[in-house]
């Protein structure tokens, strides 16, 4: 329960902090996760299928991952215009 409150403390920390188009963004995106249905989606078997798919691929190699570390220094390299987008 600690947990939460801090949570909501630190929410509530940045809220001022936010322009009115950053605020509209925030909402709209608290509201998509109030109005989610957890359980549905994974009930859905495809959903779940498809999952499975995917997890196996990038078990076996057969897609490409990235580490966090490697997304962030593409960023930064994006960011400093050392890479082209695409």
């Amino acid at each position: 329960m600690n947990t939460h409150k801090t949570l909501d403390k630190e929410i509530s920390s940045y809220l001022p902090r936010l322009s009115p188009r950053q605020k509209q963004t925030v909402l709209t995106v608290v509201k998509t996760f109030a109005e989610e249905d957890e359980e549905e989606i994974w009930n859905d078997a495809s959903f779940i299928a498809e999952m499975d798919k995917r997890f196996s691929e990038m078990e076996s190699g057969k897609v490409k991952t990235f580490s966090l570390e490697e997304v962030e220094e593409e960023a930064r390299l994006y960011n400093k215009g050392l890479k082209k987008k695409g």
